[in-house]
């Protein structure tokens, strides 16, 4: 008895497995990489995965951020910001589930980023871009 459901275990783990699709390869050629730099636009929204890719262009500073739930690995394409990363946001409110903003840092490391430079910003980390070139381009990579 015990082999037949040992058996009968295996064959729907099998039957089970086959039926699970296999992650898809997500490809975007230059010129659609060079339209959502333009805009600043998300490039791969996660499809309910832990991760999301955005191609993100800054022309002005922006509001401080927390993101309770997904950190922020930061790769600079373009430009130079001053980010400042730690500290209390101030008057931060809740924008949508899990993303506070606020109007800026008090506190924190100032830091300069430049072309080439790379920065990972934790979940729960408030970060705020005090200072852009125009434009300032860069990837961000978000993980949940």
């Amino acid at each position: 008895m015990r082999s037949l459901v040992f058996s009968a275990t295996l064959l729907l783990m099998g039957l089970l497995a086959s039926e699970a699709k296999a992650p898809s390869v997500t490809y975007f050629d230059s010129a659609t990489v060079s339209g959502a730099f333009a805009k600043g636009a998300v490039l791969f929204d996660g499809q309910g995965g832990n991760y999301m890719v955005h191609a993100s262009r800054r022309e002005a500073p922006g509001m401080a951020e927390i993101h309770t739930k997904d950190a922020d690995i930061v790769y600079v394409l373009d430009g130079t910001a001053t980010l400042v990363t730690g500290g209390t946001a101030v008057e931060a409110k809740t924008t949508a589930p899990d993303e506070l903003r606020g109007k800026s840092i008090t506190g924190g490391e100032t830091r300069q980023l430049k072309k080439g430079d790379v920065i990972i910003v934790p979940a729960g980390v408030p970060h705020w871009f005090k200072e852009v070139t125009n434009p300032f381009l860069y990837y961000v990579v978000k993980v949940r």
